[in-house]
């Protein structure tokens, strides 16, 4: 998942941030509530963590940025303990969950996690797809109980496709969530499809893969019903 964290404690949003890359997340950082309002108005995040108490920016407002952007990006907030206020008006607004400041580490991940259940209404820790099965806690993919070894983007990019059933995905958003920043130097159009192109040749060597589509000129969907 690709997560911008919008604290201006630096120290904390670098210890979150490395934190949560451990984890396996993307993540990006702002330190102050106009960059925050910049990195929302041309970029895609899946999360983003805030603070709501920035000292040039109203946090309540970037809540506001980020749900007319257009996409699902899910909030957590993150206010001192005892900021009632701000709680509710933020969770108003369209947030998706609170903590208190300090929190640790692991719930602020759990949090994230529980978020994401809802979110993609996962009922359980394995999303079936066709004759294949994605493990979300080991992060592995079985066939019939076979494991079928992919690589680690390869999963990545496989498990947004499914969790995002039936809605085609444009090339651009597959590469933001799995690789970040759109802006990326590195950045090339076919990027995407190569990858999809080994997934597919490895996923073929065990089952059909009917389920996984290309939207000629746009994207990619999977398209069969849990």
């Amino acid at each position: 998942m690709n997560l911008l964290i919008v604290e201006d404690e630096k120290s904390l949003a670098i210890e979150i941030a490395s934190f949560l890359k451990g984890e396996g997340l993307l993540c990006e950082m702002a330190y102050t509530g106009r960059e925050a309002s910049e990195k929302i108005a041309i970029n895609l995040y899946d999360f983003i963590l805030l603070d709501l108490g920035l000292p040039d920016y109203n946090g309540l407002d970037l809540i506001n940025e980020a749900k007319n952007a257009g996409n699902n990006t899910a909030i957590i907030i993150i206010t001192a303990r005892g900021a009632v206020e701000d709680k509710v008006k933020g969770l108003n607004l369209g947030a998706d969950d609170y903590l208190a400041k300090p929190f640790a580490l692991v719930e602020l991940m759990s949090r994230i996690q529980a978020v994401a259940r809802r979110k993609f209404n996962i009922q359980n820790q394995v999303m079936t797809i066709g004759e294949f099965s994605l493990e979300l806690q080991s992060r592995k993919l079985l066939c019939k109980s076979e494991e079928v070894i992919i690589t680690r983007k390869e999963y990545d990019l496989l498990q947004y496709l499914i969790l995002n059933r039936n809605k085609v995905l444009t090339r651009n958003q597959l590469y933001e969530h799995i690789w970040g920043n759109i802006l990326d130097d590195q950045y090339d159009s076919n990027f995407i499809d190569v990858h999809i192109k080994n997934l597919r040749k490895k996923l073929n060597e065990f089952g059909p893969t009917p389920w996984l589509e290309t939207v000629r000129g746009i994207g990619y969907r999977v398209t069969q019903e849990q």
